[in-house]
């Protein structure tokens, strides 16, 4: 089983940043392909961003590319999600998923391909 634990989640103002985190333990890192995930109030979860286990390939949502970068650290079995530009619409419970893949390189962006999901952690953007 894996176990997944964001941290970072806090308020900032329109303009800032925020560095998510989301420690992974319980199984290897290796082979687990990871995304983020947010839901604002009275809205559906949707798509961030994901990254390949090898950590080559990325996808973004469109509302965030430019200003949304993902990462992983393996030393630390870590994912990050830095965010700059932070504009009110962005608040939301932001949430890590995994899944373990055969592709080095695949990347997904929707929710049922992901196995393993954190309990979220909340940004709030004031303007």
């Amino acid at each position: 089983q894996v176990q997944l634990v964001e941290s970072g989640g806090g308020l900032v103002q329109a303009g800032g940043s925020l560095r998510l985190s989301c420690a992974v333990s319980g199984r290897t890192f290796s082979g687990l392909q990871m995304g983020w995930f947010r839901q604002a109030p009275g809205k559906e979860r949707e798509f961030v961003t994901a990254i390949s286990w090898v950590g080559g390939s990325t996808l973004y949502a469109d509302s965030v590319k430019g200003r949304f970068t993902v990462s992983r650290e393996y030393a630390r079995n870590t994912l990050y999600l830095q965010m700059n530009s932070l504009k009110p619409e962005d608040t939301a419970v932001y949430y890590c998923a995994a899944s373990y893949r055969a592709s080095s390189s695949y990347t997904a962006k929707t929710q049922s391909e992901y196995a393993y999901w954190g309990q979220g952690t909340q940004v709030t953007v004031s303007s």
